[in-house]
C-alpha cells in the first residue's frame, strides 16, 4: 500500500496539478524551510467564503511540492473554516506514508503557507501547534 502512495507523491511531483500562480488573487501567502531551502507559494480565489480556486508556486523536495499539490486538491470546495481546521494529521494522510522528522517540516510546509495566509485574509493572527 506504501508503494502506492510513493508513485502518487512522485507522480504529483512530476506533474503537480495546481502548479502555478493566480492572478488575480484574494490570498498569496509565501514561507520557506531554511533547513532545506524548500519555498512554496500559494495563491487562492475565494468567493462567498469557499475556495474557489487555488495554485502554488517555488520549488523544493518531492514530499513538500507533493504535500503542496494534494492539499490544493483538498481544500478547493471548501469554507475558509474548514481549511483553518486542517491539520498534520490531515496533510499525513493526504501523503500516506510514515515520515522521520526532517521530511515532517517538508510535508507539512504548505499548510503552514496555507494556513499564513487564510489566517491573514480574516486579519486574525496564525496560530500553529508546535508540530504544526
Amino acid at each position: 500500500m506504501e508503494d502506492m502512495y510513493r508513485e502518487i507523491i512522485v507522480e504529483r511531483y512530476k506533474n503537480p496539478a495546481h502548479f502555478g500562480e493566480l492572478d488575480p488573487h484574494d490570498m498569496s501567502y509565501q514561507d520557506e524551510n531554511p533547513l532545506c531551502g524548500d519555498n512554496i507559494k500559494i495563491d487562492l480565489i475565494v468567493k462567498d467564503d469557499k475556495v474557489v480556486d487555488a495554485k502554488f508556486n517555488g520549488h523544493g523536495c518531492a514530499i513538500s511540492l507533493a504535500s503542496a499539490d494534494l492539499l490544493l486538491d483538498e481544500i478547493i470546495g471548501k469554507t475558509l473554516d474548514e481549511v483553518k481546521a486542517l491539520t498534520k494529521e490531515n496533510v499525513l494522510e493526504l501523503l500516506g506514508i510514515e515520515l522521520g522528522p526532517v521530511r515532517l517540516k517538508c510535508a507539512l510546509l504548505s499548510l503552514k503557507v496555507l494556513k499564513g495566509g487564510v489566517y491573514g485574509l480574516g486579519g486574525e493572527e496564525l496560530q500553529l501547534d508546535e508540530d504544526e
